[in-house]
């Protein structure tokens, strides 16, 4: 294989990996060079090169992106639950990208951070002076077995890709009696909370349908708790209680049989032991990673694959010129778009600094938030730092589920996603966090 500064060749592209080797010449074109590179065009990406091509002007931007849509992800859950259109998810990528940026229609095939270079896959050589990674999560669907295949079959769906969303809507229509099994992996993935969204809706909708007495709602996650902050965790826990949900800890989906309607899943704790569930709909959430390219970078990224930046400043540990922001890097907080408006005014004042020739002094905090969504009028607003403490922005229990925070998800989040946050403007709710809390504990 052909080693590029310590960096596997990796070609990925619309989730297929091409290796190249050794006796592979190819001649580049003209290389290109920018002072600030941004790698991904999601929110992330889209934020960053808002608030640095208006600072910086035209031409000194460049964002490399080969999507031609950009998707605002949170809205699949409403989408599974036939409350939104997956059309109102998804905008041209030419229509978020800032105009003063340059937009690199290409996939990156291997970084070169010593020598401040990127490739990508139609042969540019792209270089910088700064860099920001933002390229996100990347679906394992393949390392389930039977998968994706078996999604072309009655009663499996994911809400987790604008591919098999609309599946979900169907299975729950087409649903008569029988096992609904959710599952969550055993890796880190988008949005904690929204594999049990799913259920949550799917439980509403069974029950609005008269199909709840026929149908056994069963949640095996990997995960040693059905949630990670205890507060969120102790209400959740009520919410199945009361709607007669089965939890199943430490189970992890490893098959999928859509001939015998099978869903195998592995005892984490007892890997030897495997239990089956027949299912008439199973929502499946997969494993995920970061990009290829990315984890087989080992100059950039930790063992586990993660880009390895200061969980604080977001700069990377070893290149002081490169930045992280959102689910690709390896800060311990929940990988949602909240944490990336909780990241981009951080990043933005240290990568200001940096380029002053200051070192950062801005730190985050790992704000980040997961709008529960239990049902299709109600909602519990989890908001949390790295460390599992609730950081609220409302002076109430957002613990409860509220009509008021459901509709907040539904009607205001993707207003200010596709107004504030791709634009450059929203940087999380800190300040009306204190506002909101003037004077109170």
């Amino acid at each position: 294989m052909f080693l590029r500064k310590g960096c596997l060749l990796v070609a990925s592209c619309n989730s297929k990996v091409i290796l190249q080797n050794a006796a592979f010449s190819t001649s580049y074109k003209a290389s290109k060079s920018y002072q600030l590179v941004v790698v991904g065009g999601g929110a992330g990406g889209c934020t960053m090169a808002a608030k640095f091509s208006s600072k910086l002007g035209k031409g000194k931007v460049a964002v490399i992106e080969p999507a031609d849509m950009h998707y605002y992800q949170p809205m699949w859950t409403l989408v599974g639950g036939g409350m939104k259109k997956l059309e109102d998810s998804g905008k041209p990528m030419s229509k978020v990208l800032p105009k003063k940026a340059d937009w690199i229609k290409q996939c990156v095939v291997s970084f070169d951070p010593k020598n401040n270079k990127v490739m990508t896959d139609d042969g540019q050589e792209v270089s910088y002076e700064y860099l920001v990674i933002a390229l996100g999560l990347q679906l394992n669907y393949n390392q389930i077995k039977g998968l994706p295949d078996a999604f072309s079959t009655p009663g499996v769906c994911s809400n987790y890709s604008p591919l098999y969303v609309k599946n979900t809507l169907k299975s729950l229509e087409n649903f008569s009696e029988g096992n609904a099994v959710f599952t969550f992996p055993a890796t880190p993935v988008k949005c904690a909370g929204a594999p049990q969204k799913v259920m949550y809706i799917s439980d509403e909708y069974f029950r609005k349908h008269g199909k709840r007495d026929k149908a056994n709602i069963i949640y095996n996650t990997s995960l040693p708790v059905i949630f990670g902050v205890k507060k969120y965790a102790d209400a959740l826990w009520e919410v199945v209680k009361e709607r007669n949900i089965k939890v199943n800890l430490r189970q992890n989906l490893i098959e999928v049989k859509p001939d015998s309607k099978e869903a195998v899943f592995q005892n984490l704790d007892k890997p030897e032991e495997l239990t089956i569930y027949q299912y008439e709909m199973l929502h499946v959430t997969p494993p995920m990673s970061t990009p290829d390219v990315l984890r087989n970078c080992g100059l950039l990224v930790d063992a586990t694959g993660f880009l390895n930046v200061n969980k604080e400043t977001l700069q990377h540990t070893c290149f002081p010129n490169i930045f992280g922001i959102g689910d690709c890097t390896n800060v311990p907080t929940s990988k949602t778009a909240a944490a990336i408006a909780g990241q981009c005014g951080v990043l933005r004042k240290n990568l200001s600094l940096a380029m002053a020739g200051k070192l950062p002094a801005s730190l985050y905090d790992g704000y980040t938030s997961c709008p529960l969504v239990t049902g299709y009028s109600k909602c519990i607003m989890a908001e949390f730092d790295m460390n599992g403490n609730p950081l609220e922005t409302f002076p109430i229990n957002q613990a409860k589920e509220r009509r008021l925070m459901f509709h907040l998800k539904k009607d205001m989040m993707p207003h200010m996603y596709w107004i504030g946050l791709l634009n450059g403007y929203w940087e999380g709710p800190k300040y009306l966090r204190k506002l909101m809390h003037l004077g109170l504990k």
